[in-house]
């Protein structure tokens, strides 16, 4: 069994895939402060000193009546919140992470397609015969249909 296991996690696609997940983690805490830390800010500003973060709704107060004047204390009287801010900053990165994730493999399928371009055409290994238009094989000296010489 440990043979079997040894076996599949050497694997290449299994080890890429391993590597994939261990990126797309440090990815993703990249994009969520890309986003939190330099996109929304300036976005709430313009939007009249709006902190994304806290931008929510109190549906039920909690222990200590409200207003709060931010979701972590709401949250610490045990209030019950819609968070809408958070919400659109998780959208918000999904977008960025869902176009990097595109430009990727972009990338990637024209890298594909430029190193086919590169390579040699494969030699044919069949020729038209010149007396009946059949598909013969290249290294026939006579036509299997018309039964005519072929020349070289």
């Amino acid at each position: 069994m440990l043979k079997d296991f040894k076996e599949f996690i050497m694997r290449g696609n299994v080890v890429d895939m391993a590597v994939g997940i261990v990126i797309g983690a440090s990815f993703g805490g990249i994009v969520k402060s890309l986003v939190d830390d330099v996109l929304m800010p300036p976005i709430g500003l313009l939007l009249g000193r709006v902190d994304f973060s806290n931008l929510y709704v109190v549906l039920r107060e909690g222990a200590t009546p409200g207003p709060y004047a931010a979701l972590v204390e709401a949250k610490k009287a045990g209030a019950v919140t819609l968070n809408l801010g958070l919400f659109a900053n998780t959208v918000i990165s999904f977008l960025i992470v869902g176009m990097a994730i595109f430009l990727v493999v972009r990338a990637m399928n024209r890298l594909r397609d430029m190193q086919k371009k590169d390579e040699p055409a494969a030699a044919p290994t069949t020729r038209e015969c010149p007396y009946c238009a059949t598909s013969i094989s290249v290294k026939a000296v006579r036509c299997p249909n018309c039964t005519s010489q072929l020349d070289s």
